[in-house]
């Protein structure tokens, strides 16, 4: 099947960019739509979700006062009244490591 170039109009800058005939063939081997945003359109979006998405993989860390030294640290854990929590020092002389 033959390529040809395609020029298309960018749906964010509504700038015209083509489609080249090396993207056509690499787009239809990895079964992906057709683009509709120019190269550097593409390249800014991909950029915001990728920074957008870094808070989700930090964990959100809580204040609370080790129960066994009594010093104040954080825990990436919400703690309950129940249940212990420790400071990283503790903790690890708890687990004997």
């Amino acid at each position: 099947m033959g390529f040809e170039n395609i020029t298309s109009t960018c749906v964010d800058c509504s700038s015209s960019f083509v489609f080249t005939t090396s993207e056509q063939e690499f787009y239809k081997r990895q079964g992906l739509p057709y683009p509709k945003r120019c190269k550097t359109c593409r390249e800014r979006r991909k950029n915001l979700t990728l920074y957008d998405n870094l808070e989700s993989f930090q964990k959100k860390m809580y204040d609370v006062i080790c129960s066994e030294c009594g010093c104040e640290t954080q825990v990436p854990f919400q703690p309950l009244a129940d249940k212990p929590a420790y400071c990283k020092e503790c903790l690890y002389k708890i687990r004997g490591y």
